[in-house]
C-alpha cells in the first residue's frame, strides 16, 4: 500500500491523550503503521549518565498509530489523502481542496 503520510508532514492526532494536537512527524514505521510525531504522546523514559549525556528523566516522543493521525491541507483543516496520476508521475492530494501535496 501506499504511503499516505511521509517524514515531514505536518499533522493533527485524532485520538488519545494528545487528541488535536499538530506536529510534524519526524520518523515513519510502515511495517509495524506507526509514526513518531515531534512533541506529541510523550513518555519519560530513564536514561544512565555517561561522558556525552547527562542521564536522568528524559522526555522522548513514542510512536503513534497512523489511523490517529490526518494529514493538515493548506487552510489548516485535517483532509485525507488520495493518491492521481499527474503524466507519468503518480501524486498526492488532498481531498477537501483537491490541491497536490
Amino acid at each position: 500500500m501506499a504511503a499516505k503520510l511521509k517524514k515531514g508532514d505536518t499533522v493533527v492526532i485524532l485520538t488519545g491523550k494528545d487528541k488535536g494536537a499538530k506536529g510534524e512527524i519526524s520518523s515513519v514505521n510502515p511495517t509495524a503503521n506507526k509514526a513518531v510525531v515531534e512533541g506529541a504522546n510523550m513518555a519519560i523514559r530513564h536514561t544512565k549518565q555517561s561522558q556525552t549525556s547527562q542521564g536522568g528523566r528524559l522526555a522522548k516522543a513514542m510512536p503513534i498509530d497512523l489511523s490517529n493521525l490526518a494529514l493538515l491541507d493548506s487552510k489548516g483543516k485535517a483532509t485525507r489523502v488520495g493518491f492521481r496520476m499527474e503524466g507519468d508521475k503518480k501524486v498526492r492530494f488532498a481531498k477537501t481542496t483537491g490541491e497536490a501535496i
